[in-house]
């Protein structure tokens, strides 16, 4: 079982190595897990995750592997969907709210409580909404979510009184994962990483040489001698061109936290935004809702905006295949004569750093997804996720 464990976390995608495996057999060698499936979680967990990060890999995996192991407090699929009760949490927020202002503390008797809750785990047979003896909801009952009670265990629903001491049914570290779609301070972070520092500038020298000043003093027998330089600026210019629209309106969330994470950005010597829908054509847009008249040429984007910009394009490449190859193939505007693979084609030729960013990317070879197939056989194509964008703006950065 726990060889299969070990093929399990790493089909999962942690990194763990023998060294590891073996402190973890010698722990187990010694007791420290008491013949407990929880204890040998935690212990597994301090010993096999480096980082918090892969959290959400390491419960996968042991929820793969150790799925058939009988427990007392498994909970089925059934009872979280009777227990899924979203379209009611403002109200139980705010009851929760309102009960809190006036709750005294209470002593709760968890092991009472948790010996309860194995009974009716075997006694339960119907979903339950209200009342104070089942696992159910908007009840009093100390098992379930979104009731009254103070203390107990919470199995599915989000925390109202947070209370709980006992969670069942919960990927509590989903958002710490490094493959999650991401939010606006993670965009900002990424972002650092497009810096091309140069001091090559006609201003003054203002800010302080640490080194030089350091080496200078030393070779003026110790009496201090301050040396300035020219403080180094961000060469780094940005061109930012977003689907909007269609396919992309589930996405257009993330695309306003991108959006503000880049012109929150004051380190690049120039940023530009344009808009475009499924592909870029002849014209592209001022402003996301892509209205005719309101654009630039593209030709005059190649003319004024030079090949040193890095350029990010965010879209889902997911459009019909003569949007892409046909000189027609633009309903919204007009093509220029030239289809919207041509199109790329020039940005390719004019832009030395392009990369693609995808909300929705199919995982590798993905034939049935004839456009974006081909797009990402034109550019760099990354998911837009956490370790997708760091890996995008490397590739922005590189050299080569």
């Amino acid at each position: 079982m726990f060889s299969k464990f070990f093929d399990t976390l790493k089909a999962k995608g942690l990194d763990v190595t023998l060294s590891e495996w073996l402190t973890l057999q010698e722990a187990l060698d010694k007791g420290l897990c008491n013949s407990s499936l929880t204890q040998f979680y935690y212990v597994a967990r301090m010993i096999l995750v480096k980082s918090e990060t892969d959290y959400d890999k390491f419960d996968l995996a042991f929820e793969e592997q150790f799925k058939g192991v009988m427990s007392e407090n498994e909970v089925t699929s059934q009872m979280l969907r009777w227990l899924d009760k979203s379209d009611m949490m403002e109200l139980a927020h705010e009851e929760a709210r309102d009960h809190l202002n006036r709750m005294e503390e209470v002593q709760i008797d968890k092991e009472d409580v948790e010996e309860k809750f194995k009974q009716r785990l075997k006694d339960q047979d119907s979903e339950h909404n209200g009342g104070s003896y089942w696992i159910g909801t908007m009840g009093k009952t100390s098992f379930g979510n979104t009731g009254g009670n103070v203390g107990g265990v919470r199995v599915g629903g989000t925390t109202g009184y947070q209370s709980a001491f006992q969670v069942i049914g919960a990927r509590k570290y989903r958002d710490f994962r490094e493959d999650k779609v991401i939010d606006n301070r993670q965009f900002q972070q990424a972002l650092r990483r497009l810096r091309q520092f140069s001091s090559r500038l006609d201003i003054p020298k203002t800010e302080l040489d640490i080194d030089a000043t350091v080496d200078k003093t030393c070779n003026n027998g110790g009496c201090l001698q301050i040396v300035m330089d020219k403080p180094r600026k961000n060469a780094v210019k940005l061109l930012l061109l977003m689907d909007s629209g269609g396919t992309m309106i589930p996405y257009t969330t993330l695309l306003s936290e991108l959006f503000q994470s880049v012109h929150k950005s004051n380190h690049y010597k120039d940023v530009k935004t344009y808009f475009f829908h499924n592909c870029i054509y002849s014209k592209l847009y001022k402003t996301p809702e892509c209205e005719n008249g309101d654009w630039i040429d593209t030709e005059w984007m190649f003319r004024n905006l030079d090949s040193d910009y890095k350029v990010i394009i965010v879209g889902d490449a997911a459009m019909a295949p003569e949007e892409l190859y046909s000189t027609t193939g633009n309903y919204r505007g007009p093509n220029g004569g030239l289809s919207g693979m041509d199109w790329l084609l020039l940005m390719k030729r004019h832009y030395k750093k392009i990369v693609w960013l995808n909300p929705k990317m199919a995982p590798g070879h993905a034939p049935w997804r004839e456009a974006e197939t081909a797009i990402k056989n034109t550019f760099p194509m990354y998911k837009l996720t956490v370790d997708g964008l760091n890996q995008a703006m490397v590739k922005l950065m590189v050299n080569k």
